[in-house]
């Protein structure tokens, strides 16, 4: 098999609109088990930009309470990479704008590795996906092991930087990544809300703005702590976007509509 030519949605959504992104996180299975492809449909029809699905794993370490919380009960319904792909089988072929809304698996290496690498990715091209977000594949791994059967199988791999991460390093992950780069807005987990006014820092700006001033191949994203209109805002006015995930998590267990919540972000 050769490499792919086809474009990958994440790259022709950042050339079609570079600010403003917003990237909404849910869990695979939360919450209830067939929740996941309603979701993932109501989010891309509600003008969500791009759609983080979430893996379920017993260890999520990056994770906050909610999305830990998430994950047990996903993988309490029963929940797994197999039955996911089964689950998505065929959604680009549905009505709306989910044919072109890049979607994103984000999860951990050692299930991937269980499924098989080569059988993981390609079945992601089978359905779709467009990226991949696993916080804990060492970059020396991606470089020597996996990037050429990612890149096989178009796949983009997302990763993460954080305010300790060093200038040499960011760029090295630049280099290496595409799609775009995932900046943690903090050294928490992820849905931290000690921060009660959502306002960012002046080490959060020092950071951010440090970012941006290495002139990076990739965009960029804003993650953990984006929780409403406001953090949004903020986030995209040092980024190309913004992701929200815990506050999002928490709306689905209140009985809203998935609509309410996107315009709730979006609405001017």
């Amino acid at each position: 098999m050769t490499t792919t030519t086809t474009k990958n949605r994440i790259d022709s959504l950042f050339q079609r609109k570079p600010n403003e992104i917003l990237t909404i996180y849910f869990t695979a299975g939360f919450p209830k088990l067939e929740d996941t492809r309603r979701i993932l449909i109501e989010l891309s029809d509600a003008g969500t930009d791009l759609i983080e699905i979430g893996m379920p794993f017993s260890d999520p370490v990056a994770d906050g309470e909610t999305i830990q919380y998430s994950n047990k009960v996903a993988l309490d319904n029963g929940m797994s990479i197999r039955q996911l792909f089964e689950q998505l089988e065929g959604v680009r072929n549905e009505e709306g704008n989910i044919k072109q809304t890049p979607i994103v698996l984000m999860g951990y290496l050692n299930p991937v590795l269980q499924f098989g690498i080569e059988d993981f990715c390609k079945k992601c091209k089978e359905i779709g996906i467009d990226g991949l977000i696993l916080p804990d594949l060492p970059l020396f791994e991606y470089e020597t092991e996996y990037k050429s059967v990612f890149e096989k199988y178009g796949l983009h791999i997302i990763f993460l930087v954080t305010p300790q991460t060093s200038e040499e390093r960011i760029k090295k992950i630049d280099e290496l990544s595409n799609g775009f780069l995932y900046m943690v807005s903090s050294n928490s987990t992820t849905g931290n809300t000690s921060n009660k006014n959502s306002e960012l820092s002046e080490m959060q700006s020092d950071y951010f703005n440090k970012i941006k001033s290495l002139n990076l191949k990739n965009p960029t994203q804003i993650g953990f702590g984006i929780s409403d209109k406001k953090s949004f805002k903020q986030a995209t006015s040092y980024s190309n976007g913004a992701i929200i995930g815990s506050a999002f998590i928490r709306h689905l267990e209140s009985g809203k509509t998935v609509k309410e919540f996107v315009e709730s972000v979006t609405s001017k």
